[in-house]
């Protein structure tokens, strides 16, 4: 299992947030401390999350899946109960 970077931005006329926030947090244990970003630990790849989210998707709205794992970070500001999770998670 790794953990992924889901960040969007819906610009459609009608913006349906409710349908693709279900989705990702369906994926399995996920962070929500910023309003269009998501880290998701997920045994599915950055591909497979792309094909899947985008059916939530308008043509103009935008979306980026990235695996972070294993990757460098630093992060201030967030509370105890989010900062927990991302060091829980990286660590």
């Amino acid at each position: 299992m790794t953990t992924k970077l889901i960040a969007y931005d819906l610009s459609g006329p009608v913006a349906n947030y409710a349908d693709l926030i279900e989705d990702i947090k369906s994926l399995g244990t996920w962070w929500h401390h910023l309003d269009s970003l998501w880290l998701v630990n997920t045994d599915l790849s950055t591909k497979e999350l792309r094909d899947r989210l985008k059916t939530h998707l308008d043509n103009n709205d935008e979306l980026l899946v990235i695996n972070v794992s294993n990757d460098p970070r630093a992060w201030t500001g967030f509370s105890d109960r989010g900062s927990e999770w991302l060091k829980n998670s990286f660590d």
